[in-house]
């Protein structure tokens, strides 16, 4: 495991924007509330210092802005941390971007508990919640820099409003650029497996792996599913899953209440009855400490994972 690419999702968020505007995406904008060195837009200010915007500590604003130039033909990104553009600017987002239905796209980076030492205030875990209330909204969080680069790009060629969650933590970068397809709305199967599926997204993906590993240790078949688009949800995968394999785990850094979980939740009560446990936030507030110490003090890593897993089985 030594060599695998360790890489945060918001570099490859600020990488990719850069790239956009080299390759002669000139309608490509990007704002930000002076944090582009957090954000990494930074490297896309340093290369296209006209076409960057920092806006200050102003996020309802900058939603505003952003909207007025995607009135103007532009393709804004809007970046900002998850608790504030989320968070702060929902009543905006709502009223100035989701209601019109405009091409605005928003960077939210540091979601979840794995911002760390910052704390409670800026562990946004509602997020996808928030979003998800939202019509018309397209909801993404990418597991690796692979997928959240590909992501950029596919943000950028769809019309209407996109919110992307990016991490602050370097995780692993394990899927295979030269033969990696990236699709919005559509999940992707990672291990086969008919005994429990595990349904994840962002940087809860590679723990289902390293769970799906563990299990197949054990003489438990688990079947990894990645869900990048938490909206519109692959139902199609979901369901086949559910069919095939008869128990789901969903995990999600992002509480249970409203997000990825609830969403599958919300597709199997209706469609197809199947028993379903949630590994998540559990409807609590983070905590300041290291990343990789908190992810483990939620439940957000492997382990719990296959704890869930072999409960539902009875193991």
């Amino acid at each position: 495991m030594a060599d695998v690419k360790m890489i945060a999702t918001r570099e490859s968020y600020g990488n990719t924007l850069k790239a956009l505007a080299a390759e002669g995406h000139d309608d490509l904008v990007v704002l930000d509330a002076d944090l582009a060195a957090a954000t990494k837009t930074g490297v896309f200010r340093k290369a296209h210092p006209d076409r960057h915007f920092d806006c200050g500590i102003a996020e309802a604003n900058m939603m505003g802005v952003a909207a007025g130039l995607s009135t103007m033909g532009y393709v804004p990104f809007v970046s900002s941390f998850a608790m504030f553009a989320a968070g702060r600017a929902f009543e905006q987002i709502r009223n100035s971007v989701a209601y019109p239905h405009l091409n605005v796209k928003i960077g939210a980076t540091h979601g979840g508990i794995s911002v760390g030492e910052d704390g409670a205030s800026h562990q946004c875990c509602e997020d996808f919640a928030l979003m998800r209330s939202l019509p018309g909204m397209t909801i993404i969080c990418p597991a690796d820099d692979v997928e959240a680069r590909a992501a950029v790009r596919a943000a950028y060629e769809m019309q209407g409003p996109v919110y992307l969650r990016f991490g602050r933590l370097a995780v692993p970068v394990f899927h295979d650029e030269a033969n990696y397809h990236f699709e919005i709305g559509k999940g992707e199967q990672l291990t086969e497996g008919s005994d429990i599926a595990i349904v994840a997204t962002g940087l809860m993906v590679n723990e289902a792996r390293k769970a799906a590993e563990t299990l197949a240790a054990e003489g438990i078949h688990a079947r990894v599913i990645n869900i990048h688009t938490i909206k519109p949800l692959d139902e199609d995968i979901i369901l086949k899953a559910a069919r095939e394999c008869g128990r789901i785990v969903t995990a999600e850094e992002h509480n249970v209440i409203g997000g990825l979980g609830e969403a599958v939740c919300s597709l199997l009560s209706e469609k197809l009855p199947t028993p379903v446990r949630r590994v998540g936030v559990q409807d609590k507030f983070g905590c300041s400490g290291p990343a990789w110490d908190l992810l483990k003090e939620y439940g957000l890593d492997a382990a719990t994972i296959c704890k869930t897993a072999k409960e539902m089985l009875g193991r």
